[in-house]
């Protein structure tokens, strides 16, 4: 079953290259909530291929990096999703609530992009 990406944001952008982009979440339920999207489609982690599935995590990797100096929080979740039947991950900020309740938060529209300016120059390349 084939999924339409939504379009993300402009503005909320972090990262982008031929095979994934990384933008604030829509639907955040933390201030920097980011998604890691995989471009093609793929329903599931399994289905790629390991040089695919080395580089999305070094992304992933890249990008929680990048989150942790410009947030100025110790941990970031990652967060492994398929309802959505496409590869992508959540990057979910940490701040003061630890372990699942993190995560119990209600998800909010999307208001504030300045966050995805903050993150992307902390990005090492």
């Amino acid at each position: 079953m084939k999924h339409k990406l939504p379009k993300p944001n402009k503005k909320a952008i972090i990262h982008e290259d031929n095979k994934i982009y990384a933008c604030l979440a829509n639907q955040p339920i933390t201030k920097g909530h980011t998604v890691v999207v995989w471009k093609k489609p793929v329903s599931d982690l399994h289905l790629l291929s390991r040089k695919d599935y080395e580089y999305l995590m070094n992304e992933v990797d890249e990008i929680r990096s990048a989150m942790l100096k410009a947030l100025k929080t110790r941990k970031v979740y990652l967060l492994y999703r398929d309802e959505a039947g496409h590869v992508h991950w959540h990057l979910i900020p940490r701040y003061n609530t630890k372990g699942f309740n993190a995560l119990i938060h209600k998800p909010s529209k999307l208001k504030d992009v300045s966050l995805a300016t903050k993150i992307r120059n902390e990005i090492r390349r």
